[in-house]
């Protein structure tokens, strides 16, 4: 069940990484191409979890594309952010 569930977070993942990219190329906001890349970790990461399991001695490796992930979102807000400033 538990290869089942992370299968659908790998799609749904996917899938907003997949939103997100198409919207980058219609608007060219590198906030959604920041976007799109931590989407593409997380689905990294839910495979990767699914491949080695969540007892494997270095499962904890796995969390750091979630890590990477969240520091794309992170970057990607403040690089917005920066740019959207007034002068």
């Amino acid at each position: 069940m538990h290869e089942f569930l992370w299968g659908m977070l790998t799609m749904a993942t996917l899938m907003a990484a997949v939103f997100f990219l198409r919207y980058w190329r219609i608007g060219r906001d590198r906030l959604f191409l920041f976007l799109a890349s931590a989407f593409a970790a997380l689905s990294a990461s839910w495979i990767a979890l699914a491949m080695v399991g969540p007892t494997y001695k270095h499962g904890p490796v796995v969390y750091l594309l979630r890590l990477l992930a969240f520091a794309a979102i992170i970057t990607g807000i403040f690089d917005k952010n920066r740019r959207s400033r007034p002068a």
